[in-house]
């Protein structure tokens, strides 16, 4: 008998980027991760690794049982074949390949594929459709172009470095890859623009991707300030020069909050919260800019009252306050946390090597063509003759690549 009350599974939904091809050439990490981004919401990504030198991110921070733990996390919905593309024959699958794809990322030294052939010269002939995002420290031109160039740098020569730390302390450098990502965002959006722009012009373009400039344009207004007053901003630490209180400030159980008061609103709220209502009718409070020069009195008196609560109920009274505060999370604290947990922030992917693993989820829910991971960095090579057998090459010729080191 029909049971009338049994639910109908609900069909897949459609990936926004479904049909989508990305070559993933790059290494190390804002190329690499602009192609996982892109993966994330339904394009096939073929990661190309050469056969003897795999993506260094395979060992690069801790692994499980001879597994790089981060390879996971940045090769995940990616196939993965090795090709040597210095070689003749690996240049020549490469065309191959490039002849079905809509994107190609890559970031070797400017003039590395054109000394293989593999230029744009070359790509474009295969496939004028094409759009090829060459990620690079400096960019495709100028005096610095051909240095080495990485995320650390760029954090350096922004001028992020220089505005971050105590007064008195160091420029300081971000403890991950801030550059390096911020770039991979870039770069996903860079590519999504120039497919755009494929379907206005039906031609494919170069995207020139320099790891120092998306840096550079999300420290805000630093350029204009300059330009027009002069102004260098300095190392506040936690402060701002904007608003006060703003600052990290510890509780009586050993841990830290931090607190904003961007809005004038809240600054008020806050000082009424820690016993201080009476600043709030000072000439100089009605300013965030004003409030700033009076942070040693302001932080103080924040600082005094969450140091006589714990933290979870210094939490609960802001919140009660509508005042803004965060606890100041360790990853740990972040895999427990309810709000990251409603919003699936982290998820569980099973995986072949080390069975079900959890990692960052994708970047943003769409509502109607969501993204999904649906799988984990794959083994070295593992799709090479899946994916070489389905651009049209017989098993002789596979073999034969494997026997010339073309490929593994």
């Amino acid at each position: 008998m029909h049971d009338e009350t049994a639910e109908t599974p609900e069909a897949p939904r459609p990936s926004p980027l479904q049909g989508l091809r990305v070559l993933d050439l790059a290494t190390l990490f804002a190329g690499p991760l602009a192609a996982t981004m892109l993966g994330d919401f339904g394009a096939e990504v073929i990661k190309v690794e050469h056969p003897r030198k795999p993506d260094p991110s395979r060992g690069h921070g801790p692994s499980k049982d001879g597994v790089g733990l981060w390879w996971k996390l940045l090769g995940r919905n990616k196939r993965n074949i090795t090709l040597d593309l210095s070689s003749p024959e690996g240049r020549d699958v490469l065309l191959k390949l490039a002849a079905g794809a809509d994107v190609v990322i890559e970031n070797f030294r400017p003039g590395t594929l054109e000394k293989w052939g593999l230029g744009w010269a070359e790509l474009s002939a295969a496939n004028p459709r094409l759009v090829l995002a060459r990620v690079t420290g400096f960019g495709q031109f100028g005096p610095y172009a051909r240095r080495p160039g990485f995320g650390t740098l760029a954090e350096a020569m922004s001028g992020f470095a220089a505005m971050t730390g105590e007064p008195d302390g160091p420029p300081t450098l971000p403890p991950f890859g801030l550059a390096d990502s911020v770039a991979a965002l870039s770069t996903a959006y860079a590519v999504m623009t120039a497919i755009a722009g494929r379907d206005v012009t039906g031609c494919g373009q170069v995207v020139d991707m320099a790891i120092i400039e998306p840096m550079l344009a999300v420290l805000g207004p630093q350029a204009i300030w300059y330009d027009q007053l002069g102004y260098v901003q300095p190392r506040t630490g936690n402060r701002s020069n904007n608003n006060a209180p703003r600052n990290t400030y510890r509780t009586r159980d050993g841990s830290w909050v931090a607190v904003s008061t961007s809005a004038q609103s809240i600054a008020e709220r806050v000082m009424r919260l820690v016993g201080r209502p009476e600043v709030i009718d000072e000439p100089w409070f009605a300013s965030g800019a004003q409030r700033a020069r009076h942070a040693d009195e302001l932080d103080a008196a924040v600082g005094d009252w969450i140091a006589r609560h714990d933290r979870a109920d210094v939490v609960k009274a802001f919140e009660e306050a509508e005042a803004a505060i965060a606890p100041v999370y360790e990853i740990g604290d972040v895999m427990a946390d309810p709000q990251y947990r409603a919003l699936g922030t982290i998820t569980e992917v099973p995986d072949e090597e080390l069975g079900t693993i959890r990692m960052q989820n994708v970047l943003f829910r769409l509502s109607g063509t969501p993204g999904a991971v649906k799988w984990a960095g794959r083994p070295h090579g593992a799709d090479t003759d899946e994916v070489l057998t389905g651009i049209g090459l017989a098993p002789d010729a596979i073999a034969a690549l494997r026997e010339s080191g073309a490929v593994r």
